[in-house]
């Protein structure tokens, strides 16, 4: 028998020190190598998209990626790459860690339609706010501290 998996990842991580970096008229560049890194990887890129101090990715992964693996390969790359490049000049690096949700087949356009409106979304509510509802709803422990 084959490997078989329908596993969604909710990926979010933000800038080092939540530093408001990443303008809008360049996201577009960031978020195309970092599909190009998800696609190079074997796995599928739904949806990816973000604002000034973090981004959204939803993606399915190849059984044989491990999550923290590719979320590492991502922002090591990605990171490089935008010093390289120098399109966001305030860019330092990415924070350590991130957060990831898993959904089920029947929730995928509900994400999409999440994170492809980040821009709307974030007109009322502040990265911290999402971040702790999204640990809420999905049963996970935090420490305030870890929030800033």
């Amino acid at each position: 028998m084959s490997t078989y998996t329908q596993i969604y990842y909710h990926i979010i991580f933000s800038t080092k020190n939540r530093v408001p970096c990443l303008k809008e008229e360049e996201r577009e560049k960031l978020f195309k190598y970092i599909w190009g890194i998800i696609n190079n990887k074997g796995c599928h890129l739904y949806r990816i998209n973000g604002v000034e101090d973090h981004i959204h990715i939803l993606t399915g992964l190849k059984p044989a990626i491990a999550l923290a693996d590719l979320v590492k390969d991502i922002k090591v790359a990605s990171s490089i790459w935008l010093k390289e490049e120098n399109i966001f000049p305030r860019f330092k690096g990415w924070q350590e860690g991130y957060a990831a949700f898993t959904y089920a087949d029947k929730d995928k356009n509900t994400i999409i339609n999440y994170i492809k409106n980040q821009i709307e979304h974030h007109c009322k509510r502040s990265f911290r706010e999402e971040i702790e509802v999204l640990l809420k709803e999905h049963s996970i422990k935090f420490d305030d501290r870890y929030l800033v």
